[in-house]
This record gives structure tokens, C-alpha cells and sequence, in this order.
């Protein structure tokens, strides 16, 4: 989460397999839901939003990224935990290198010493038919 007033600059990776993405698990305190969205973390000043994308998914999951595309930017306005949010998504399209991905149940990774998160692969229309939450929600728009 950014510090008040402030912009965070993000990237994230949509990965897709037939008719599932995934995912991390998140949830909000404070409004006591569950969240879910893709995999991706901040951009370092002096570092592109790819070289980003592809150390984040090396750091948080010991993944190789293959077939890397932009899709676009986002601009996201949110709550989370009573506190306002601001961030720029750079939004890439991407697979595994590795196979051995797609056969995952689930992984617990951790984005800092006392942040475990979970990634999992959801099948899309559980987040259309509003079972589940997917965030941001303009994501939809490139599913």
C-alpha cells in the first residue's frame, strides 16, 4: 500500500490458461472481503514496467515469464483497509515458462517478511458471475 497522497506505479501480469487466470488472494480488514487479482508488484524508479514484471514474478514465485505482451494502462482509484489508493497499472499479457505453473493448486508466497499471500488459478467466470471479486475491475475488460 502506497503512503497518503501518493501515486504507485504497478505492473501486472494476466495469465491465462483456457478458461482460468491466475491470481493472489488478498483481503481487506476493514471491509472484511476477499479479493483476488493478478500477479505483479511496483515499478523501481530507473526500471521498465517489463524488467519490473518479470524480477517481481522471479522474486515472488521463482517464475520465468515467456510470450510477454502490453496491453495497456490502467488508472486506479480504491479503498483499502478505510485509506484511499492511487495506482498506474501497466498491464502485460504472459505465460509460464516452466509447465510445471499450469499444475499448480495453489503456492503461498511472500511479498515481505510479515505479508504471506496466496496464488491460485480461478476460473474466470467466478469472478463474472460475482461469486468472487477480481481487482481492478476495469480487468474484465481484457478477459
Amino acid at each position: 500500500m502506497n503512503k497518503p497522497g501518493e501515486i504507485r506505479m504497478l505492473v501486472l501480469g494476466l495469465i491465462r490458461d483456457g478458461d482460468r487466470i491466475f491470481v493472489s488472494e488478498g483481503y481487506d480488514p476493514t471491509k472484511q472481503s476477499t479479493f483476488y487479482r493478478a500477479l505483479g508488484g511496483g515499478v523501481e524508479f530507473g526500471e521498465t514496467s517489463r524488467a519490473a514484471l518479470e524480477r517481481e514474478f522471479q522474486e515472488e514465485i521463482q517464475a520465468e515469464l515467456t510470450n510477454i505482451r502490453y496491453l495497456g494502462c490502467i488508472e486506479n482509484l480504491f479503498m483499502f483497509n478505510g485509506r484511499q489508493g492511487h495506482e498506474v497499472i501497466q498491464l502485460y499479457q504472459c505465460d509460464f515458462a516452466d509447465p510445471k505453473f499450469y499444475q499448480l493448486e495453489s503456492l503461498i508466497f511472500s511479498e515481505s517478511a510479515n505479508h504471506k499471500h496466496r496464488a491460485l488459478w480461478i476460473d474466470i467466470y467466478r469472478f463474472k458471475s460475482s461469486e468472487l471479486r477480481l481487482v481492478p475491475e476495469i480487468f474484465f475488460d481484457y478477459l
